[in-house]
């Protein structure tokens, strides 16, 4: 994927969302947690606090739910609604899931948790397997992304690698070559929320090749084997 300018949005989508389940919460993230009952029948919303009316054009009103920010202390605890703290840091969005609807299990009848993160981060895709890593501070640049995902040495291109930003189905592509000083230059520039890197990985032929085929020869050895029991059996 991506070997040239053209993005195929479904398939960055598909690499985003594998990336970020693997991603575990840290101090100073944000998550955004919605709770529903009957295992995702109905959402919750006591009291009605979260719905809002907002004003819309030709003065009508429209109700909006509005979705608040939760935010991870230094202790790895989130504080929410009902609950109170729960320790969340270390944890998969798919594992805090699971922790909060243990949670709110004691208040509602098979709860259905969804959590996501909203705090600034960039994806990093390719070489360096699926990674999401969070800007510390807003004048991050990309060799500190790099360096956060663990660095391209061995496993990728350092000619190669692409920063995508924007839309997805019509994003801004950037090719920076890090062989270069034109490419060094353009590494030191900042990242944005939202950003995603791909660095093409280094093919290894013969391995793949090894890999590909491994299946193929248990296959056969495993038909020749059954033949020759067979053919004993009859002699």
């Amino acid at each position: 994927m991506l070997r040239t300018d053209a993005v195929n949005p479904a398939l960055l989508r598909r690499e985003m969302a594998e990336a970020e389940k693997n991603y575990t919460i840290q101090a100073n993230d944000f998550l955004e947690v919605e709770v529903y009952t009957n295992k995702g029948e109905r959402i919750i919303d006591p009291d009605f606090e979260l719905l809002k009316e907002l004003r819309i054009a030709g003065g009508q009103t429209q109700n909006n739910r509005i979705r608040p920010q939760y935010l991870v202390q230094q202790n790895g605890m989130v504080k929410l609604p009902m609950t109170g703290e729960i320790y969340l840091q270390g944890y998969t969005l798919n594992q805090a899931d699971s922790i909060l609807e243990a949670a709110y299990n004691e208040f509602y009848k098979g709860s259905f948790v969804i959590t996501r993160f909203v705090n600034k981060r960039v994806v990093v895709l390719g070489a360096t397997g699926g990674q999401v890593i969070p800007l510390l501070n807003q004048n991050m640049n990309l060799l500190e992304v790099l360096a956060l995902a663990g660095g391209i040495a061995g496993k990728g291109k350092a000619h190669n690698i692409r920063l995508i930003r924007g839309d997805l189905d019509n994003p801004q592509v950037h090719l920076i070559d890090l062989s270069t000083i034109d490419g060094m230059q353009k590494a030191a520039l900042r990242v944005e929320p939202g950003d995603i890197v791909y660095i093409e990985p280094v093919r290894r032929v013969l391995t793949e090749t090894i890999r590909d085929i491994t299946p193929v020869v248990g296959l056969v050895a495993n038909a020749l084997t059954l033949l020759i029991v067979i053919i004993n059996l009859n002699n």
